[in-house]
Formats: C-alpha cells, structure tokens, sequence
C-alpha cells in the first residue's frame, strides 16, 4: 500500500516525522506519491538532513535570506511539483532547516498543498529518545509520523541501538543495556517526554514500525504494534507496518480493536 493512502493524507496538511531511522526515505517516498497526484509539495527539515539525490527531490533550495528563500520558492512553483527547502549548507555534508514559524507561510500558500517536514535526528538508530530541543515539530502539524525500527525490539538500551539511550534509560526507569521489551518501546512512543512530544494537541498520531521485511519481522512488528494501541494514547488510532525502502512501503495497518 502506498503512504498517502495508508495515512490518509488530507489536503493542506503538514506532516512531521519524527523517531528512529527511515524519516528521510518515507518523507521523499510520500513526497513523490503526492506529487504524482497532482500536489505541489514542500518538503524540508527543522533540524538537519543529508542533502537529496536528483531522484529524491528534483529541486533543491538552499537561501539563509527567508524573504529570498520564498521568493525563489515562488519562482519554482510554475514548473516544478516538489522542492526541498533549506537554510545552508554545512560542511558535515548536511542542509541545516528552516524556522518552524516559516513553515506557516508554506503552507499559507494557495499553489502549495503540503509540507513534509524532518523535525528530529536518529543517527540511523532504529529507536531514540529526543533531548530537551527535540523534537522541533511546527505549530500547524496536522499528521505525527513516529518511525520505529522493528529490530529495536530486544536489542539493548545503549547508544549503538538507541540514539540518546541515556535519556531513553531515565524515561522508562531501566539501566543501560536492559532488553527492549515491546511495552519499552511502546512506552517511549506515547510517553509525554518520549517520540511524539510537543505534537500538535490535535495531531493524528501514527506510529510507523520499519523493516517488518526482517526474518520474523512481521510478527513482531504486529505484538508491537498492539503493544502501543493498548497504551491507549489519544492521538493514536492505527499503527502502519513496513518497509520505507518498498515501491508500496506499507504491508499492513493494525487498529484499534482489530
């Protein structure tokens, strides 16, 4: 199944990714299918991603003026359906994001239909835990997107498999190298200070479990999910099942009560 339906795009939303690795694939995979449907779509980070190959995004923008930074915007909207917006170029190799607040005037715009933005880091962890800055999720979010990595399920709570695993240990009162349980993993999810905090009040919430093509993956990625569901946060009300890396990167989808 492809993102948009599965997640239920709607028009004019601004979707957020935040979580494990994987955010940069599905943000660029789910770009390309609204392009391809008609939209004209932003995507762009409020912390730091790898510049885009050619195939990812056809348009780069890289402008530290936001007035120019918008008005080269415009100018490329007439002939280009997707555009990744940046600040600047950092010798890391990195593109360094925008303001939250500028992503308002994004999707302000009548000609734009959505704005995909990378609002945290995971150092290609499959699980972390945000700091005090993280994640930096714009006001006008409409859609949480929290990626998780299936193989986090039983690994060890240190820096190799989770990103900030010491602030991970506090939130879920375990000592380092403790397994990660389902209910760990669950509990770092909808935890107030865990994946998903600072989302919009009114956000949809959907957890994204990663890598289900894993020997055994499948299985698991369905325990976890219902793991989460039974949590009960408000936000949540289906978990997608997938690989990022898939032509329809979506196996499954769990409900509630299903």
């Amino acid at each position: 199944m492809k993102l948009e339906e599965a997640l239920q795009i709607r028009p004019g939303e601004v979707i957020s990714l935040v979580g494990g690795g994987g955010k940069t694939s599905i943000m660029f995979a789910l770009a390309e299918e609204l392009a391809l449907a008609g939209g004209c779509v932003v995507t762009t980070t409020t912390t730091k991603i790898f510049e885009p190959l050619l195939t990812e995004s056809p348009l780069v923008i890289v402008e530290k003026d936001e007035t120019e930074l918008l008005s080269r915007f415009l100018r490329s909207v007439s002939y280009c359906c997707h555009v990744t917006l940046a600040s600047e170029r950092l010798a890391s190799g990195k593109l360094a994001g925008i303001r939250p607040g500028l992503v308002e005037k994004l999707i302000g715009i009548k000609t734009v239909s959505h704005v995909i933005v990378e609002a945290d880091g995971a150092a290609r962890r499959p699980l972390k835990a945000p700091n005090d800055a993280e994640p930096v999720i714009p006001d006008r979010t409409s859609l949480v997107v929290a990626v998780v990595g299936v193989d986090a399920v039983g690994s060890s709570l240190n820096e190799k498999e989770v990103f900030r695993a010491g602030i991970a240990a506090r939130l879920l009162g375990l000592p380092l190298g403790a397994a990660l349980s389902n209910t760990a993993i669950a509990t770092l999810v909808t935890h107030r200070q865990g994946i998903t905090k600072g989302s919009p009040e009114n956000a949809r919430i959907v957890p994204f479990i990663n890598k289900v093509d894993r020997d055994g993956g499948l299985s698991q990625g369905r325990e976890l999910a219902r793991e989460i569901l039974a949590v009960g946060h408000p936000g949540i009300r289906h978990v997608l099942l997938g690989q990022v890396c898939l032509a329809e990167p979506v196996v499954e989808i769990i409900s509630e009560g299903g």
